[in-house]
């Protein structure tokens, strides 16, 4: 579980960095969902196995991140 919130971490920080074009990287995030909604689905999902509970994770992106930063079990 750690080496998946790491391994997000990491491409969330480095994926703008290695865009050529500017144009490009405004276009993918302006058109698709957020990266805290995308972070926040794929934490939700490995926790509960659950569609509505990672939609509704989704919604709320970047807070439920920081939620379960919080709640967390350390494993």
């Amino acid at each position: 579980m750690k080496k998946l919130l790491l391994v997000s971490l990491f491409l969330i920080f480095t994926l703008p960095c290695l865009a050529n074009d500017s144009k490009i990287s405004n276009t993918a995030i302006g058109n698709g969902i957020g990266i805290g909604s995308a972070l926040a689905v794929s934490i939700c999902w490995s926790r509960t196995q659950s569609v509505l509970t990672s939609a509704i994770a989704g919604i709320f992106g970047w807070l439920y991140v920081i939620y379960y930063l919080f709640v967390r079990n350390d494993e």
